[in-house]
């Protein structure tokens, strides 16, 4: 093992910072046993950065340190354990080493696996000052563990904490070597990181949005989500046991197409038996592979995106679920209330294009066995037969033969889920979907919508055609404006060739 690598083993770490000499702090844990605190006394040196270790497992005395609370293991729970340790810190030892200490607090609050308790999951904190009498920023994760043994998910929530407070203190200016060392030998088969959150002075341009688009870049988690006002929330306290309607576009730009399909399926799905008077949780899905169709990442066109979204109301989910039933599975973590999926045609096309399931035994029965069982539904948005048409001969899978159209309908004719043709040896299974109203068609869309398409908006914007902003919602074509989001405003591209094609996504 080399020098470098060495050093960057949780005992290493955990003894860098005994040894610093300038860091000095408490260490707060609930829960799973004070595993980070025997990190740091067994690395040797701990009198040089710990002022206290504490843990407080009986609710009674929790609480009469803390003050009450609904759930032990939450984001406030975990906030409150900072804020009142921090503020100790301060009030005991500011005037004897205020000025020459940089004061920090590492907490968390953690349910490993039991029978009361079937998921490990936790949150961890640390409240660091990144120099000496300055005001502390802090960090914020939400962990899953995935070990079966309580003592493996201890040891892992361990190294995550060590690994949280040396990235705080060593990382700052690279957050993506931060992220990416939370998981530092521990691996993300043991330890899923689904939220992140950075605040405080150290971090006044830090957007807690590309933090979170790290995470599942780097496959530290599968899915990140983020409140209309831009706010990164922690997806299971968002849909737990609610039921959830979603649509999954490119949004880019949100069109007036894809507020008319979210709100005719919600329509529908409001009516639902198993949905009526139930709160639901709406949001709009991106997929990784939407995000990254044109190559690299590209921050400021993913923002853009979340940004539009977010201006008119919406909850955005980013995932790396590129198969639908993965979507539906991710949610059924969560809830077992009904879920609805609301897509165009050609989505519909991409779930019974069988090349998407080689990775299954069972292939795509396998994959609609997982997608449609407890109570799923997908609500399908109609498409022109002219606009059906090019999306076959562009060069899509579905023009490959798995799936066609007849072409007999005149070109006004709308393409739904009903008048849909599959492969012939599918056609029974789409039925068996279709009869018992797994598949539904969407009613009460607007028909002058139907030849609105991302792309071509999208191109207009570049090409500086204002003709774009009627294709859009009013506060769309607002923010597109006065941000100069997609390339509005600039100086556009010398025009390319015409091309007849249909845009994957609505």
């Amino acid at each position: 093992m080399s020098e470098k690598q060495e050093l960057l083993t949780p005992t290493r770490k955990a003894l860098a910072i005994n040894l610093d000499g300038t860091r000095y702090g408490t260490i707060a844990e609930i829960g799973a046993g004070q595993e980070v605190a025997r990190i740091f006394f067994q690395a040797g040196g701990a009198s040089g950065s710990i002022a206290k270790t504490m843990s407080a497992y009986d609710m009674t005395f929790s609480d009469s340190i803390y003050g009450k609370a609904p759930r032990y293991v939450s984001r406030e729970r975990l906030q409150t354990m900072l804020g009142h340790e921090y503020s100790l810190l301060k009030e005991r030892l500011a005037e004897k080493r205020g000025e020459r200490t940089r004061f920090f607090v590492f907490a968390d609050t953690v349910a490993t696996k039991s029978q009361r308790s079937p998921e490990g999951h936790g949150w961890l904190g640390v409240r660091f000052q990144v120099n000496p009498l300055e005001e502390p920023s802090d960090i914020i994760i939400h962990v899953r563990m995935w070990d079966r043994r309580t003592v493996q998910q201890q040891e892992a929530l361990g190294i995550v904490g060590v690994n949280l407070v040396y990235g705080a203190f060593n990382y700052l200016d690279d957050p993506e070597k931060f992220i990416q060392s939370l998981v530092d030998h521990v691996g993300t088969d043991r330890i899923e990181v689904d939220m992140l959150r950075f605040s405080g002075p150290a971090f006044k341009h830090v957007d807690n949005r590309l933090l979170s688009l790290i995470l599942v870049k780097h496959g530290l988690t599968n899915a990140v989500m983020f409140a209309p006002n831009g706010d990164v929330l922690q997806p299971s306290e968002v849909i737990y046991n609610r039921p959830v309607l979603v649509e999954r576009g490119s949004f880019r730009p949100v069109t007036h197409v894809n507020v008319d399909m979210l709100n005719c399926a919600a329509a529908q799905f409001l009516q639902e038996p198993m949905v009526k008077g139930k709160d639901v949780v709406v949001l709009m899905e991106i997929t990784m592979n939407n995000l990254l169709a044109e190559g690299a990442l590209d921050a400021e066109d993913f923002l853009s995106r979340v940004d539009m979204l977010g201006h008119i109301g919406f909850t955005v989910l980013i995932s790396n679920y590129s198969e639908f039933y993965r979507l539906v599975s991710y949610f059924r973590r969560y809830t077992k209330e009904m879920i609805g999926v609301t897509m165009g045609i050609n989505n519909l096309l991409e779930i019974f294009n069988e090349k998407y399931y080689d990775n299954l035994e069972g292939g795509i029965l396998e994959s609609m066995g997982r997608m449609f069982r407890h109570a799923v539904k997908l609500y399908i948005y109609p498409m022109k037969q002219e606009a059906y048409d090019s999306f076959l001969s562009s060069g899509h899978p579905a023009g490959g033969g798995h799936a066609h159209i007849s072409h007999a309908y005149a070109a006004n004719v709308l393409i739904t889920a009903r008048n849909l043709h599959v492969s012939d040896h599918l056609r029974n299974l789409y039925a068996h979907l279709l009869e018992n109203h797994y598949i539904d068609c969407l009613t009460g869309y607007n028909e002058d919508y139907l030849a609105i398409f991302s792309r071509d908006v999208l191109q207009r914007i570049k090409n500086g055609d204002p003709s774009w902003e009627r294709l859009v919602p009013a506060k769309v074509a607002e923010v597109i404006k006065t941000r100069h989001l997609l390339g509005c405003g600039k100086t556009p591209k010398p025009a390319e060739p015409a091309v007849t094609t249909a845009p994957t996504t609505a």
